[in-house]
């Protein structure tokens, strides 16, 4: 009998039998060991802010903010998320370069004060925020993205350091005197810098650490407002490709402890917070597909499978010029021997619905199990499974050697229940006489 993948005991093909395929397959123990190992290792100041972005599932959330994260949201439906998750508004910051109106008063109408701090973009949302703020009567706490001058080499995508529809230039800062009194109903109280996702370099994540606070405290100095807060972003990386090497938490530990110190010990009411999704969330999911049917077309082979990058765009290799495969297994037969490359395909008709090119792989057969590893993390949030009304992708997380449902597969009828035909209030339904 071949072997096979297994979560916690749980092996793949009964929990394929039992929920169906395609789903995402999440081990709660890989979240608890990301957890322990970064609160272990890091400096124990340092406080760790689950980006939701990554994986907004209620349930991880949920899990990850037991083995101690906060939460870093950017639209209601996270804050919801996140309240609904367990986490207290003052363990929650929003952030975003386009807040609306709605999501600002969300921010300052939580039920049990409003959120830790809102993370402001611009001058013209600091403005909307002190006028929400002065229609409710409250002051509302207020720590400033700034785009630094500098930039650090070692970021999978650049988001300082250049023009970017995110944060403040520092120059505008620091020209913007009188700023921390502008606004009556603003507080500033923080600095927040975030400059790239998928670092893989633990000197540029040290380097960042020491860019980030040097600017938070000079930044402070000059307008005049109290250091609450230092948030020095985040964006660990994982190593998906051939050729990357995934970061050593204790080499970082190493870099950053010493200069979080060194902060911390003049500046000991100062909460340092360090944002992470991907790093957290990643290694923990595996995408599953079951293969349909098998093919070749001119001397290739062809696995087409029942889900594809409508579920999984990160698969595409968007952002490179040469397609690279993230890990790939047949999920059901990990011990036999490979004896070719496989193109592992969708169902969409489109010739970019393609999860893995020319992987080597064992024989395929229809009814196989394939398996996207390292995709815990911007799975369907980051993918259009709308895409030919295929729809959103059973979630399944292992705790405790028991395997939770935490997400429905979308049905037809759930991507029918809001369409609208003229006359009708929903698909179906006649409208009540106005």
């Amino acid at each position: 009998m071949s072997a096979e993948f297994e979560v916690q005991g749980l092996k793949v093909t009964d929990i394929a039998q039992e929920f169906g395929t395609p789903l995402y397959l999440y081990d709660g123990d890989s979240l608890h060991d990301r957890m322990t190992a970064l609160r272990e290792q890091l400096h124990p100041r340092l406080e760790v802010f689950f980006s939701l972005k990554s994986n907004p599932n209620m349930a991880i959330c949920s899990l990850l903010h037991a083995y101690g994260a906060r939460a870093e949201v950017s639209s209601l439906a996270e804050l919801a998320t996140a309240r609904a998750a367990g986490v207290a508004p003052g363990d929650i910051v929003f952030l975003g370069p386009g807040k609306s109106r709605a999501e600002l008063a969300a921010c300052l109408d939580q039920d049990t004060g409003g959120v830790y701090a809102i993370i402001c973009e611009s001058f013209g949302e600091l403005a909307l925020i002190d006028e929400v703020a002065a229609e409710r009567g409250v002051v509302a706490p207020v720590a400033l993205r700034v785009n630094p001058e500098f930039a650090v080499k070692g970021s999978g995508l650049t988001m300082g350091g250049k023009p970017r529809q995110f944060g403040i230039d520092e120059a505008q800062l620091s020209a913007a005197t009188g700023l921390a009194t502008r606004h009556a109903h603003v507080r500033l109280m923080g600095v927040q810098v975030y400059m790239g996702t998928r670092i893989l370099s633990e000197s540029a994540v040290a380097e960042n650490t020491e860019r980030i606070l040097d600017l938070a405290e000079r930044l402070a100095g000059s307008l005049g407002f109290p250091l609450e807060m230092v948030d020095i972003g985040g964006g660990l990386g994982v190593a998906y490709f051939d050729n990357e090497s995934d970061l050593d938490l204790g080499d970082i530990a190493a870099r950053i402890n010493p200069l979080l110190d060194k902060f911390a010990a003049t500046h000991p009411d100062t909460r340092l917070v360090m944002e992470l999704g991907r790093y957290l969330t990643a290694q923990s999911g595996t995408y599953i597909t079951r293969v349909r049917y098998v093919k070749t077309s001119m001397g290739e082979n062809f696995a087409v499978a029942d889900g594809g990058t409508n579920h999984h765009m990160a698969a595409v290799g968007i952002g490179s010029f040469v397609k690279r495969n993230f890990p790939i297994q047949v999920l059901n037969r990990l011990d036999e021997p490979v004896s070719g490359d496989w193109n592992i395909t969708g169902p969409l008709c489109t010739p970019n619905d393609t999860l893995g090119k020319k992987v080597a792989l064992p024989g395929i057969r229809p009814g196989d199990l394939i398996g996207v590893a390292r995709s815990g993390a911007y799975g369907p949030s980051a993918s259009p499974v709308n895409f030919l009304s295929h729809g959103h992708p059973a979630e399944v997380l292992v705790v405790d050697g028991t395997a939770h449902l935490v997400r429905d597969r979308d049905r037809p009828e759930d991507l029918l229940r809001l369409q609208r035909l003229p006359g009708k209030t929903s698909f179906g339904a006649p409208r009540a006489a106005e």
